[in-house]
């Protein structure tokens, strides 16, 4: 039986008491449940028609008007040509405190922007890396990174706090990071993960960009199978887009003082370690951070946030990004696994993007402003 793994992601993490989520096809749940019946393993339908979910998610897009920024609607998920057109229209409307870059292409050749957020106020500021989207089919990811930005233009002026953290910090925002495989999950498969290269050897494509990074590289919850959901790639930073934003982090690592990576769905705020069942040196200033930040975004809508160290809150995998970071000198490395915990998974409505923004936004705030007051 071919499942589709939505929770954990590899099946290395099934073990006896855990909650499994996965998709099915259609004609297969009629060999599945018996089976699982059989087996005696209590199951839950989620979502009894997957297709239909996924047409009244974006069947709605013909009647919106995609040229008019002005009105961009934020509660809406946006493919990535309109995600990069917002891009360049912040860049030009928001000159005072936004600068659009690429830190190089990705695989099939297409520019990986960012966003430098913040006022030109002194000539060496600290800087926070915010990045959304490295697993495509997480479209909340992109959905953040933009409501982010948003926020910081809109109260810049009327917000202490927000004011604060755009004087005293740059933010490097990349709102779609595997900009190949999110383009693929609007056109081709809205589930895809992981990046589009190719494999000569097996017709499969795509590594699992969270777990290409070089740190304990394609050891524990990462496959060496290139048809795998968590396929580490042929070698460390094989894929374009890591090696590029690999690249610009160790370049600038004297001045990103965080790392913050955006993902769905478990409602948990992860710090390292993710490869090893370990304690940071610095963990007690962590910790702080992270307990407050789920208090913070507890706060909007009563939403609890799991928090704790990757392995041990969520499960051991090697090669992630926020290891990687904390790894390479960031003393703050965070990973979000925003809503929900699995009752629409990676299809989360529309209707849920505003309160989801609203308190990881609240998560957010917090966690920089911790940085300003400088915890050792």
């Amino acid at each position: 039986l071919q499942v589709d793994l939505w929770q954990p992601s590899s099946p290395f993490h099934i073990v006896e008491g855990t909650v499994t989520d996965v998709r099915v096809p259609q004609n297969m749940s009629r060999s599945l449940l018996p089976y699982l019946q059989q087996a005696n393993i209590q199951y839950t339908i989620l979502i009894s028609d997957l297709q239909k979910a996924i047409e009244n998610q974006t069947g709605l897009r013909s009647y919106r008007n995609r040229r008019s920024l002005s009105g961009y609607n934020y509660e809406v998920y946006h493919s990535l040509e309109e995600i990069q057109g917002w891009m360049h229209h912040l860049n030009k409307t928001h000159s005072d405190l936004v600068h659009m870059f690429s830190v190089g292409k990705s695989y099939e050749g297409r520019p990986l922007f960012v966003l430098k957020l913040g006022k030109r106020s002194r000539p060496y500021k600290k800087a926070v890396w915010i990045d959304c989207g490295i697993h495509a089919r997480e479209w909340i990811g992109p959905a953040f990174c933009q409501w982010f930005v948003k926020e910081a233009l809109q109260t810049y002026q009327t917000d202490p706090a927000m004011r604060k953290m755009l004087t005293q910090l740059y933010f490097y925002i990349m709102p779609v990071f595997n900009v190949d495989g999110y383009h693929f999950s609007w056109t081709n498969d809205r589930f895809w993960r992981k990046t589009r290269s190719k494999n000569t050897r097996l017709r499969c494509h795509g590594v699992d960009a969270n777990r290409n990074w070089k740190v304990k590289w394609c050891d524990e919850g990462a496959s060496f199978h290139p048809c795998d959901d968590t396929y580490c790639g042929p070698f460390p930073e094989s894929e374009p887009e890591v090696k590029a934003v690999a690249h610009f982090l160790r370049k600038h690592r004297k001045q990103i003082k965080a790392y913050l990576s955006f993902h769905a769905y478990a409602q948990m705020l992860l710090y390292p370690y993710s490869y090893k069942y370990a304690t940071i040196p610095n963990f007690s200033c962590v910790e702080t951070a992270a307990y407050n930040a789920v208090n913070a975004l507890q706060s909007a809508y009563g939403i609890r946030y799991r928090y704790g160290p990757a392995s041990s809150t969520l499960y051991v995998s090697s090669g992630s990004s926020m290891d990687w970071a904390y790894k390479n000198g960031i003393p703050y490395a965070f990973a979000f696994e925003l809503r929900d915990t699995g009752h629409f998974g990676f299809l989360l409505p529309e209707t849920l993007i505003k309160p989801t923004c609203t308190e990881t936004m609240l998560a957010v705030k917090n966690i920089t402003l911790h940085l300003l007051k400088k915890c050792h």
